[in-house]
């Protein structure tokens, strides 16, 4: 694969990356460029996690080594009891690997990393306490705003978060971050405040955020707003029935889980998004792409419920190769939340 079709690829279904000169000279003079993720282990996963799953696969396919960091310490500093982070964690790393495995792509170049393995070393704390001398109270605030439970009263770990972020970068030696909208804060703090302790900055690869099912963010904390990996048929299909979804109106989440999850897949597979219909209201329709599909439902050719009904068939599917391990999942789930 050429650099370019490597780039586009890493550029597909993004939302800005800072910055795009930076990264064709990475991509031309780095056979094997690594990047990172992280998420903290706070609430369940759920199905927007598929979004960065699909991020991840396309870094994979463009020739990268991917480092996902699943961030205990970070859970703890957003609120997340300290007695629960290694069952949390044993959760995550279990599910993260399978849902990214279960899109179809080659895993080899994927490994997982523990937060606090790495963040209790005495270097990197030591790096976080120069950085944190050279990081305003207001910097640090501004940065964790959209990401952490900050609250009437924030806490204290709240603005040491975007700190560890920042430093995360360099001790993954990672070229590059993946994230989030809302991570975009901290991923600019990273790039203003590396250097300033002696770091090289990274370049910043930034995703949009699917939205919830009942038009917030999709949140692990509030059961309406998401699909989670573990739900059964009946309640996948509940879910998407009660979704928001005003016809004519494409600015939902239901559409957003259409354009930058189900339709990406349907591309790569080079199949097609079928919406089932009887005869007598028209027969069954067939979408190859997105643009498409909006079209028609801004028209209101397309009705919400049968658009409803052939999304929740197509999370079933999703979600079903993650649920021959229900058990055991099951299992870590429970100790970890209950």
């Amino acid at each position: 694969m050429d650099i370019e079709k490597r780039f586009e690829l890493v550029k597909r279904n993004t939302d800005e990356i800072i910055d795009e000169g930076e990264l064709r000279k990475l991509l031309k003079e780095k056979k094997k460029p690594v990047v990172y993720w992280g998420t903290a282990v706070t609430g369940r996963p759920h199905i927007g996690y598929l979004f960065p799953a699909l991020k991840i696969a396309d870094l994979l396919k463009a020739g990268f080594h991917v480092k996902i960091l699943l961030a205990d310490l970070h859970g703890a500093m957003d609120n997340t009891a300290w007695n629960v982070l290694d069952k949390r964690y044993d959760y995550y790393e279990k599910l993260i690997p399978l849902v990214i495995k279960s899109i179809g792509v080659d895993i080899g170049e994927l490994e997982i990393v523990k937060g606090s393995e790495m963040q209790l070393s005495p270097e990197y704390m030591f790096d976080v306490l120069k950085m944190a001398s050279s990081t305003s109270v207001h910097d640090s605030h501004k940065a964790a705003s959209e990401v952490v439970k900050m609250g009437d009263n924030p806490k204290l770990s709240g603005l040491i978060y975007p700190i560890m972020q920042a430093v995360d970068e360099e001790y993954l030696k990672a070229d590059a971050q993946l994230g989030g909208t809302d991570q975009r804060k901290i991923m600019v703090l990273a790039r203003e405040n590396l250097p300033k302790i002696g770091y090289d900055k990274r370049i910043e690869i930034i995703n949009p955020l699917v939205p919830g099912l009942t038009g917030a963010k999709m949140s692990s904390s509030d059961e309406k707003t998401k699909v989670d990996f573990l739900d059964n048929e009946k309640t996948i299909r509940d879910k998407i029935n009660k979704a928001d979804c005003v016809a004519g109106d494409p600015n939902n989440g239901l559409m957003a889980l259409l354009k930058y999850v189900i339709m990406t897949i349907k591309l790569d597979n080079k199949e097609e998004f079928v919406i089932k219909r009887d005869k007598e209201y028209g027969g069954d329709m067939k979408y190859e792409d997105y643009d498409e599909i909006e079209k028609d439902f801004v028209s209101k050719k397309l009705h919400p419920l049968d658009l409803k009904n052939a999304v929740a068939e197509e999370i079933i599917n999703l979600v079903k190769p993650l649920q021959k391990d229900k058990k055991i999942l099951g299992k870590l789930s429970k100790d970890a939340y209950n």
